[in-house]
């Protein structure tokens, strides 16, 4: 059935292979014409990931003739990236659970397509396939995709289904499928592990694309921040909880031709029970982060997209206010994001993301994470 030799362990059997297509199809078992399996591009390394491949070609389904296009997607335990090795022995297993390979097989072993709110789907899955206890294979539903850049609306748009994500009652039982308590792993994982010794090292900030894009008093800033950890992790502990994706960036929100008002959720490695505001952080700053958008921007994403998170919760029930919400939004971009904008990488020998241009957008949308926490946090003290 056509050449699938690349995807090895992750391929399945011709009878399986022809199975999927009808059920694809919606036909009886077809004629497979062509098929030829590819690496797809993808400019960005993820540590669990260990391929991607796009199968195509066509199948004769009675008298008619059609395309396919699958995604295999094989996904994998950190510890076996080439990047584990530089972990320190003592802090392996630590590193190891910091990042949950499994959620992602997980959560398209459950019903939560059925559960999600209108306007927001995943792909397809027809296989999840254990390669061995560290791997598996995902055969996923292709996408044809949207490549148009997003709009202010479009970010608006996404910002309210994420609110309503957040928020559902049907979605709600789903999220036991990933992790718990999200702000205290993280931050008793990579934060006090990594971050924080990064921050308070000397090397860091002298380095010269750290500190030409950083300035004094934005390190100052930043590692006030760092020790005031502790208390703004015991503020997001009070925050209410609502289902996230995790990674809710554009790249994991696809837009499917023909289909502009919708979204299709894709990779769910961290999916979780988070604080509510958890994914706008990732959907302002993500593409910024990778050079793909200016950080000057932000505050106009911003004023668009809080306020339609915070009408999608309550278009699902939920009464918590936008203060609230804001001031969740808040502490989690500091932690989740804030803290780590300088390019920990050069530390390690390896070369900053994006280069001098980048980081520079990087320092800007610090200032503007730090600026929102102060501000919300006089709010709050206004409040209380």
């Amino acid at each position: 059935m056509g050449d699938r030799s690349i995807l090895g362990p992750a391929d399945i059997s011709d009878q399986a292979f022809a199975s999927l297509l009808a059920d694809q199809a919606g036909a009886g078992e077809p004629q497979v014409i062509s098929c030829q399996a590819e690496v797809a591009d993808y400019d960005l390394e993820a540590l669990t990931t260990a391929g991607r491949y796009w199968v195509r070609g066509t199948a004769q389904h009675g008298s008619g003739t059609s395309p396919y296009a699958l995604f295999v997607k094989v996904v994998q335990s950190w510890t076996r990236n080439a990047a584990f090795q530089q972990v320190p022995e003592p802090l392996r297993e630590i590193a190891a659970q910091s990042l949950p390979w499994r959620t992602e097989p997980d959560v398209y072993r459950s019903d939560l397509a059925a559960r999600l709110p209108a306007g927001l789907s995943m792909p397809r899955c027809y296989a999840v396939l254990d390669i061995d206890e560290l791997s598996t294979a995902l055969w996923l539903e292709g996408v044809d995709l949207d490549r148009r850049p997003w709009r202010v609306s479009t970010f608006e748009r996404a910002a309210y289904l994420l609110g309503r994500l957040a928020a559902s009652p049907a979605v709600r039982p789903v999220t036991a499928t990933g992790s718990s308590a999200v702000v205290r792993s993280y931050v008793q994982g990579r934060v006090e592990h990594q971050i924080l010794p990064s921050l308070r090292s000397d090397d860091l900030w002298r380095h010269p694309l750290v500190s030409a894009a950083f300035d004094s008093e934005l390190r100052d800033r930043l590692v006030a921040a760092a020790d005031a950890l502790p208390d703004l992790v015991e503020e997001l502990d009070r925050a209410p909880l609502g289902a996230a994706h995790g990674d809710a960036c554009p790249r994991n929100l696809l837009i499917a031709n023909g289909a502009p008002d919708d979204f299709v959720l894709i990779d769910f490695g961290f999916w979780c029970e988070a604080p509510l505001g958890f994914d706008l952080g990732q959907l302002l700053l993500g593409e910024m982060q990778v050079g793909e958008r200016s950080a000057a921007e932000i505050v106009e994403l911003e004023r668009a997209c809080l306020p339609a998170y915070v009408t999608g919760l309550h278009d699902e029930g939920s009464e918590v206010s936008l203060e609230v919400v804001r001031r969740s939004h808040a502490l989690l971009m500091l932690v989740f994001w804030g803290l780590s904008a300088p390019p920990l990488e050069v530390l390690f020998g390896r070369p900053a993301p994006g280069g001098a241009a980048v980081i520079r957008e990087r320092a800007q949308a610090a200032r503007f994470v730090l600026d929102l926490a102060e501000e919300t946090s006089r709010t709050a003290a206004t409040r209380v």
